[in-house]
């Protein structure tokens, strides 16, 4: 197994290199997903959490009371505190459509999210769609492959043709939203959701595993916790406790790996 340092020499794409980077550098794979509804609570996690990460994981549409400056004060907190800003839009639409969900509107997501992802139902006419604003911007796109929702339809043959879109558009796109490793390729990023610190699942079928079990077993590459966290009583202390069981996980798996 390479190290998180080692597979960004591999990467086409300056997002996927610094993330890989800062992972190591910062001895973090936590992303943590702000799903809040108003913007002053997602700046003041996002300020007390950042040292923790290395992605803030957003959902802007959900933010009751949205204003075209809040993303900058994104983009200085991430700079602030050296994280990535990863926008969770799950694009699913034809190319034209999703160029225009992506660089127009209120939102304007490709001006300050360095990552997004897509659905690949579609084809790869999405991939080029966002492709065609996000590259330029120097931006990259997750694929989702996998899902953490019980009985979801991303399995089989669908996971595998993420996979091939994924390897001929390996300029843009930097990896998957999965719950485990789908290839040897090391340049590309796995992203999972539905981490928590014990194995389960919510009342509307949202699977959960430990970061152990994610980074260890399953050899995904960033854990994604929302409620685990934001939740708590004391949201820093419980992002460092996921920080220090996610990044002992990958150094547990680096070094059997290695030995």
């Amino acid at each position: 197994m390479k190290s998180y340092s080692e597979r960004a020499k591999y990467s086409l794409n300056p997002v996927a290199t610094r993330l890989f980077e800062l992972m190591e550098q910062k001895q973090t794979n936590l992303s943590v997903a702000l799903d809040v509804t108003e913007q002053a609570k997602l700046l003041e996690l996002a300020d007390t959490l950042g040292p923790e990460i290395c992605l803030l994981k957003t959902h802007i549409d959900i933010l009751s009371d949205f204003t075209p400056d809040l993303p900058k004060k994104l983009v200085a907190l991430a700079e602030k505190h050296n994280f990535l800003i990863f926008e969770d839009r799950k694009f699913a639409d034809i190319g034209n459509t999703v160029k225009h969900q992506y660089q127009d509107g209120i939102y304007r997501i490709s001006d300050w999210a360095h990552l997004t992802n897509a659905h690949v139902v579609v084809g790869p006419g999405i991939i080029e769609g966002l492709k065609s604003v996000g590259l330029e911007k120097g931006r990259a796109l997750l694929l989702l492959a996998q899902m953490s929702a019980h009985e979801n339809l991303a399995t089989g043959a669908y996971t595998q043709k993420a996979v091939e879109l994924a390897r001929e558009h390996q300029e843009f796109v930097i990896g998957f939203i999965a719950r485990e490793k789908l290839c040897a390729d090391p340049e590309f990023l796995y992203l999972t959701p539905g981490v928590n610190l014990k194995e389960g699942q919510d009342g509307l079928g949202q699977r959960y595993l430990t970061p152990e079990h994610v980074i260890g077993t399953l050899q995904s590459d960033v854990i994604i916790v929302g409620r685990g966290i934001i939740h708590a009583k004391n949201p820093l202390e419980m992002a460092k406790l996921f920080r220090e069981r996610g990044f002992t996980a990958y150094r547990k798996r680096l070094s059997q790996n290695n030995t």
